[in-house]
C-alpha cells in the first residue's frame, strides 16, 4: 500500500503493443482499488487480504460481505487499512462487486476473489500495472503453475477469471451488473469486447482457487458449483438477449 512514484511511473521496456487503452482517466496520479467480494468466507479471506495490502499500486481495499452467516466481514475489520462493506442479505456477486465500487472513488477498479491460495502482492501489481500504463481498459489475471483442476479450468475459460482489473468508467458502463450473480465475469468480458476495449491477459503463477468441494463438502460443494454455473449460463442468454436488441452503447 507505500506511494511509491517510481513504481507508479514504471514503464513497460521494450513493449512493441500497437493497442491502446480507450478508457483511461485524465486524473494524475490514478488511485486504485480492490474490491474483495465475499460470501462465508471467514477460514480464508485474512490470508486474500494479507496479500493484497503487501501490494504497491493499491491505495485502497474494500472487502463486500454479501450477507454472510459467519465471521467474513469481523475477520476482514482485523484489518485496520481495509473498508468492509456488510450487505445484509445475499445479493450475488455481480451485486456484491457494484456495492464495493460505489464504496470508493478510485480511477482503478480490481477485483480478486475472497480464497485465493498463493496469492502475493506481486501478484496483485500484475494485474493493476498495465492500467497504470494506460497498455489495456482491462487487465485479466490467469493461474498457471497452482491446482491442476484451477488451471485447467482458466486454459479452457480464462475469461471467467475473478482476478481482474478495470478502469472505472469501463465497469460502469456494463449493463444490469446488480441483477447477475455469478454470471459477473462473463458478463463484464462480454460488454468490454462489444466496446472495443482493449483486454490484456497476465500469468499469476502458483495461484489458485480453493474448490467449493473442499470449501462445502462433496455434496453441498458439487451443489454450489451446479449452481454457479446456471447463473453463469442466465447471464449468457440475457447478454445476448440485450446484444440482439442493439442495445450496446456507452452509459
Amino acid at each position: 500500500m507505500s506511494k511509491r512514484r517510481s513504481e507508479r511511473n514504471w514503464k513497460a521496456a521494450g513493449s512493441s503493443s500497437k493497442k491502446r487503452a480507450h478508457f483511461v482517466p485524465s486524473r494524475r496520479p490514478l488511485k486504485a482499488a480492490v474490491v474483495v467480494p465475499a460470501y462465508n468466507e471467514e477460514d480464508l479471506i485474512a490470508n486474500a487480504i494479507d496479500s493484497i495490502l503487501d501490494a504497491v499500486l493499491v491505495d485502497e481495499v474494500i472487502v463486500v460481505s454479501d450477507g454472510s452467516s459467519d465471521a467474513t466481514a469481523e475477520v476482514a475489520r482485523e484489518f485496520e487499512q481495509v473498508k468492509v462493506v456488510e450487505l445484509p442479505f445475499n445479493i450475488g456477486k455481480g451485486g456484491a462487486m457494484c456495492a464495493g465500487v460505489a464504496h470508493t472513488d478510485a480511477d482503478i477498479i480490481a477485483f480478486f476473489d475472497a480464497d485465493l491460495v498463493g496469492l502475493r502482492g506481486n501478484h496483485v501489481d500484475q494485474v493493476i500495472r498495465p492500467l497504470m500504463n494506460a497498455q489495456c481498459d482491462m487487465c485479466i489475471g490467469v493461474f498457471r503453475g497452482g491446482k491442476f483442476w484451477s488451471d485447467t479450468g482458466q486454459v479452457i475459460t480464462p475469461f471467467l477469471s475473478g482476478q481482474r482489473a478495470m478502469y472505472r468508467k469501463l465497469f460502469e458502463a456494463v449493463p444490469f451488473l446488480p441483477e447477475i450473480r455469478m454470471g459477473a465475469e462473463i458478463t463484464i468480458t462480454t460488454y468490454a469486447k462489444r466496446l472495443k476495449a482493449t483486454v490484456k491477459k497476465v500469468v499469476l503463477r502458483g495461484v489458485s482457487n480453493t474448490h467449493k468441494e473442499q470449501k462445502l463438502g462433496l455434496v453441498k460443494g458439487a451443489t454450489a458449483r451446479a449452481k454457479m454455473y446456471r447463473e453463469i449460463a442466465q447471464a449468457m442468454v440475457k447478454v445476448r438477449k440485450r446484444r440482439r436488441r442493439g442495445r450496446w452503447t456507452l452509459k
